[in-house]
């Protein structure tokens, strides 16, 4: 089971690497990576808005997180992760001009490791209590360094690297998102119900921003006609729906490192299938990918006793 969780959750970072495609194409064409992940959040929204509270089985979810709010057993604050993906997203369009891709995925996976640490030691997460082993503290380690070869060439400005910590505050924000997300899956017995309510919640906080940027830049004069640029949503959905069911088997450490190594391993089928303009697949990335993928196993390998 914990073999088809980590598989899961490798999925999940798959279409991560897809929809981050897509959304920067989105993001590019409005001029506007704000609306874009709004469009994105909102069309993931609208999907499970029609999909969940409309069967019995939605509805039963929704009763169950609502008694437990009421009892006690979960409370409001666990219920906001989405707005950790919301931030994020918003990260990506304030420092990744300024930062260059490499700098800004370094500070996301390092501060994220930190902080699945942390979470699976506190035992906030459905796992509970996950004790840091070597292993798992050299799994998490590799990871960082991994990434850091798959985007050398990638490097922005350095006079810059003061804005990385906006991603790193989002790369802990995402090793809390995990976990509680998993805690509302236990209440709710639904994943479907789970990511509805980070959906909503991200979708909310993403419409307060887009709200100041509109007022401040004014809405974009046109939208792109291709229709699959604005599959995000749906993407997104599987992505979040695979870790929530994937946290209570791996805990919130695996279930990062799971993700990153489908991102990268996504990211370069991407390329090779439909390179984006002006790109070319790298020997780093390739490197980067193989030791992310070394980081998985480090990390999930059993401590000695």
């Amino acid at each position: 089971m914990r073999l088809v969780a980590a598989l899961v959750a490798f999925v999940g970072g798959a279409f991560l690497a897809v929809q981050g495609r897509l959304n920067g194409e989105l993001g590019h064409a409005f001029g506007d990576g704000f609306l874009a992940a709004l469009v994105s959040f909102g069309g993931g929204m609208a999907l499970l808005a029609l999909g969940v509270p409309t069967t019995a089985a939605g509805r039963a979810g929704l009763a169950l997180l609502r008694s437990a709010l009421r009892a006690g057993r979960i409370r409001w604050w666990q219920c906001v992760g989405g707005a950790s993906g919301a931030f994020f997203v918003a990260t990506q369009g304030l420092t990744i001009t300024a930062l260059g891709v490499a700098v800004f995925t370094v500070a996301v996976v390092g501060a994220q490791a930190v902080s699945s640490l942390a979470v699976d030691r506190a035992g906030v997460g459905p796992a509970g209590r996950v004790p840091l082993t070597g292993p798992r503290v050299a799994g998490a380690a590799l990871a960082v360094v991994a990434v850091a070869v798959a985007v050398s060439d990638e490097v922005g400005d350095p006079s810059a690297l003061w804005l990385a910590l906006l991603p790193a505050v989002a790369g802990i924000g995402l090793g809390w998102q995990q976990a509680v997300n998993g805690l509302v899956r236990e209440a709710a017995q639904s994943t479907r119900v789970t990511t509805l309510v980070n959906f909503g919640v991200g979708t909310v906080v993403l419409l307060v921003v887009c709200a100041v940027d509109v007022a401040l830049r004014g809405l974009p004069s046109t939208a792109p006609s291709e229709p699959w640029l604005y599959a995000g949503g749906a993407l997104g959905v599987v992505t979040i729906g695979t870790a929530v069911l994937a946290v209570r088997r791996l805990g919130v450490l695996l279930v990062g490192l799971c993700q990153v190594a489908g991102q990268l391993v996504g990211a370069l089928a991407v390329d090779v299938i439909a390179p984006a303009a002006g790109e070319r697949l790298s020997p780093a990335t390739v490197v980067g990918t193989a030791l992310t993928l070394l980081a998985v196993v480090v990390a999930a390998r059993p401590r000695r006793r």
